[in-house]
């Protein structure tokens, strides 16, 4: 039998993964488990659970615990200490405070404030069960936001009072971002810099209002001397967990780790309307050793998109920091523009990167790496494995002329003849393919569209499987250049790309362009 391991714990929370065999996101079927401790015989609970990745609420501090499920062996954890918790609302804090209340929302953030302050070392801020609207809310390092079951912290529906992060700090440090440039940005409604040892766990909710006021009105603008807010925003912080809450309605991006180091995220539920703009999941950003397990993705556009920043248009570089080691396992990626996409903002460089034992059902793509002439960079060591792809439009795609930015589609961007290598000539070098399953296949298996003066080198795919493909699908060119031919139903086409793989008869002899130069 097979051992839970424990991914990660905190005072009041655990959570674990079931390692069964064809487990992906769901369990094959429901499992029964049951937790006791041996520090105290009253300390009992038990449930069923269907995910492979499960979260145990409700626990006590520096507790010893035994997990038992049925089909696994036993394993034993205890959980963190806790130096006291705080109340906000003995600060002031306020419930049903409405959307467009923005003196209630200000004085909510300033009670916010002040009990956060007020925390110890290893200490916890309760939310209680109600709704709390609120200015953006600064964290600090060491301590822990437990949202209870039905407490709801949002932000107000209107900016105006709404704190900027500047571009940089005093020392330099890039705080602001904006696809993958310094930039003022307004303050996440909630936020965190440089902070270390922070947790955000409990079965509440974090909602960033961005379907009320106007923030998805005006998706590419500045207004006010600042770009959109992100939902979640991790800025060189340190050992952060995240543990079990919902969090949807991001005004941008919702959740986004920048700079930060070994970050690990559990059992979340993101959730954006499908029209939404630029509402991606997850997008770590010059981070390393970032675990994303047993979360279920719905969003407007990427679920995951791991991101390393951009030169700037005169080559401004000295923001660019690599990003290395993400390891995303057991995730259901149910709608959003792709599962797991690496760039376009690779610049800093984005390597060993993993997706393993996930489902993505309806995404316009699975794996999806996309670069462009002018990023410079690497994209080094991406693998997928164990994954099941249903009604994904087009499985896998690597694409060297992404035609993003407004010079896109310049004809140095977009040229299919050799162009000069120099420090802005970007590189995808090591995909690894494997034990892939795809159903209702639209567009293409794979779709892969190198530079031809840097190739993608080094694909290898092994046991890729085409189960079925969609009757009613509408050719449709399978990435985002200039001149890629419409496909439908095809497998894998790749022009300027070395592809190894098993199966001969994948690979089409067609080329991925309308016409060569």
């Amino acid at each position: 039998m097979i051992r839970p391991s424990i991914i990660a714990r905190s005072a009041r929370t655990a959570a674990l993964c079931l390692h069964a065999p064809g487990a992906l996101y769901w369990l094959r079927e429901r499992t029964g488990w049951r937790l006791s401790s041996p520090d105290d015989a009253r300390d009992l609970q038990q449930g069923v659970t269907r995910s492979a990745v499960t979260l145990l609420h409700g626990l006590h501090p520096a507790r010893r615990y035994l997990f038992e499920a049925e089909g696994f062996l036993p394993v034993s954890f205890e959980t963190a200490s806790c130096a006291g918790f705080i109340d906000p609302a003995d600060f002031g804090l306020a419930a049903g405070i409405a959307p467009n209340d923005l003196d209630g929302a200000g004085a909510n953030a300033a009670a916010l404030a002040d009990a956060v302050a007020a925390v110890p070392k290893g200490g916890t801020l309760l939310l209680g069960a109600g709704l709390w609207t609120s200015l953006p809310v600064g964290l600090k390092g060491q301590m822990t936001l437990h949202l209870a079951e039905g407490a709801i912290l949002q932000a107000p529906s209107e900016r105006t009072g709404w704190p900027i992060l500047p571009s940089h700090d005093h020392c330099g440090r890039m705080l602001g971002s904006w696809e993958g440039l310094p930039a003022a940005c307004f303050a996440a409604p909630v936020h965190a810099v440089a902070a270390e040892n922070l947790v955000i766990e409990g079965r509440g909710t974090l909602d960033g209002s961005g379907d009320r006021g106007d923030w998805w009105s005006w998706p590419k603008e500045t207004r006010d001397g600042a770009r959109r807010p992100r939902g979640l925003h991790l800025v060189s912080c340190r050992d952060a967990t995240l543990l079990g809450f919902t969090i949807r309605n991001a005004p941008s991006w919702t959740i986004h780790p920048q700079g930060c180091e070994r970050l690990t995220a559990a059992g979340l539920t993101i959730v954006a309307p499908p029209d939404s703009p630029n509402t991606d999941g997850f997008n770590p950003e010059s981070c390393r050793d970032v675990t994303i397990t047993g979360v279920r993705f719905s969003v407007g556009d990427d679920c995951i998109a791991v991101k390393a920043g951009k030169r700037g248009p005169n080559g401004e570089d000295d923001h660019l920091v690599e990003t290395r080691g993400i390891c995303v396992s057991h995730c259901l990626m149910e709608r959003g523009h792709g599962g797991l996409v690496v760039g376009s903002e690779m610049s800093g460089g984005v390597h060993d990167v993993s997706v393993e034992d996930c489902e993505m059902i309806g995404t316009d793509r699975g794996l999806r790496l996309k670069t462009r002439r002018g990023r410079g960079g690497s994209i080094t060591n991406i693998a997928m494995r164990r994954v099941r792809l249903n009604g994904v439009e087009t499985a896998l795609s690597a694409n060297a002329h992404y035609h993003c930015d407004a010079d896109g589609h310049d004809p140095w961007v977009q040229s299919r003849e050799p162009a000069a290598v120099n420090s802005a000539t970007p590189l995808i070098d090591g995909v690894t393919i494997e034990d892939v399953e795809i159903r209702g296949l639209a567009h293409a298996a794979g779709a892969f569209l190198g530079l031809p003066e840097a190739p993608i080198r080094n694909i290898s795919i092994r046991r890729l499987q085409i189960v079925s493909r969609d009757p009613e699908a509408i050719a449709t060119p399978p990435i985002m250049a200039d001149r890629v031919r419409p496909m439908r139903h095809e497998a894998i086409v790749a022009e300027w790309a070395e592809i190894d793989c098993d199966d001969p008869a994948l690979l089409s002899a067609a080329s991925v362009s309308l016409s060569l130069e």
